[in-house]
């Protein structure tokens, strides 16, 4: 057996005992605790911090560039639709079906192949740092975010999340505003008050058909949905406020916090973001990783969804087996050759930069 089909072969055996344990977002301690018993089986010693499990490669130079290798190991509850156990892998015409094994499962257990391939290389033009990480799905702070304070300052990432090998080099951000129009009460059967919810429409049309200057080449302009709108108490009362929620998918030609900005010039509305810490991201078609992947016959693709990209300053690509498709859905499931491609071509991709 080679070292390549070694590798293949246990990481699909890891993956099942990911998929046996259950690991929802900030519940993942059994999950943190399966990985580091994995890299201290391997000889590779690890880090804790809450349930992020953090390795470096065996002999890192401070002076050369520190590549961040990322995947999570937290999953959603299953969907309704379940036909089959969630937390039994089974295989079934070469697929591995269980709960978080397309997303993120396969790119996690690929990527830390990839990983342990390297790993007692003398003479690597850079350094790995690999994070395998909790609460990505509900973009908790407790996750990548807390990680990424406790390490080596990396110089760009490699993200892995489902994208049929793929390579998302641009992703939307998310803002959630809070947003509320005032007016004055009154009686509805007389000419009294000032109508919060007449002002609040003035509002939602500008949420609804504005259109941001610059549109970004790979993930198009900025989308804004009012999606949540509450107002009134009674029906012969002229309602005061009028409160609504508006989803912003920023693109990487704004920052959340210059999106915010333009909003608030346009509209009488009082806007609260819950957050802007949830940035766009995007790295140069230029960047040697990025050309690796192009060497490799990947297409670029601009990703409407959300990843720990999110929570990084740093450049990074969005990459790996599985199918994006799948992700949430019921009886949930990755081709175990797509595990196997995997693995080769996250090899493949970090060769082509050496």
């Amino acid at each position: 057996m080679t070292k390549i089909e070694l590798l293949i072969e246990e990481s699909i055996s890891l993956l099942k005992d990911l998929i046996r344990t259950p690991s929802f977002s900030r519940e993942e301690d059994q999950t943190a605790q399966i990985i580091k018993e994995f890299f201290l089986k391997h000889d590779i010693n690890i880090e804790r911090i809450g349930n992020n499990i953090i390795a470096y490669n065996k002999y890192p130079d401070e002076k050369k560039p520190f590549i961040l290798l990322n995947s999570h190991h937290d999953t959603v509850k299953p969907n309704p639709g379940y036909t089959k156990d969630p937390f039994l892998p089974i295989e079934e015409n070469g697929k591995l079906f269980g709960l978080g094994s397309n997303d993120a499962g396969g790119c996690l257990v690929s990527l830390i192949a990839a990983f342990r391939y390297f790993y007692n290389h003398e003479d690597l033009p850079f350094n790995l740092c690999l994070v395998a990480s909790s609460e990505e799905e509900i973009s908790g702070r407790g996750g990548l975010e807390e990680a990424y304070k406790h390490i080596k300052p990396c110089d760009f990432a490699i993200i892995g999340e489902p994208t049929l090998l793929n390579l998302a080099v641009a992703e939307k951000g998310l803002m959630v505003l809070d947003c509320e129009s005032l007016g004055i009460s009154g009686h509805a059967a007389r000419e009294e008050g000032e109508n919060a919810i007449y002002n609040a429409i003035q509002d939602i049309n500008w949420f609804r058909t504005y259109e941001f200057p610059k549109k970004s080449e790979f993930l198009g302009p900025v989308k804004m949905s009012v999606t949540i709108i509450e107002a009134g108490s009674q029906h012969n009362v002229v309602p005061a406020s009028c409160k609504f929620v508006v989803d912003v998918r920023t693109t990487d030609v704004y920052s959340n916090l210059e999106v915010l900005e333009i909003i608030r010039g346009h509209v009488k509305s009082t806007v609260e973001p819950r957050s802007t810490r949830l940035n766009p991201s995007s790295i140069s078609i230029e960047h040697p990783i990025v050309k690796s992947g192009i060497a490799l016959g990947k297409q670029l693709y601009g990703s409407p969804t959300m990843s720990d990209q999110a929570i990084l300053s740093i450049p990074s690509i969005k990459t790996g087996p599985g199918d994006s498709a799948r992700s949430h859905s019921a009886d949930e499931f990755i081709y175990v050759k797509e595990i196997r491609d995997g693995i080769r071509y996250y090899i493949d991709l970090l060769e082509g930069i050496m």
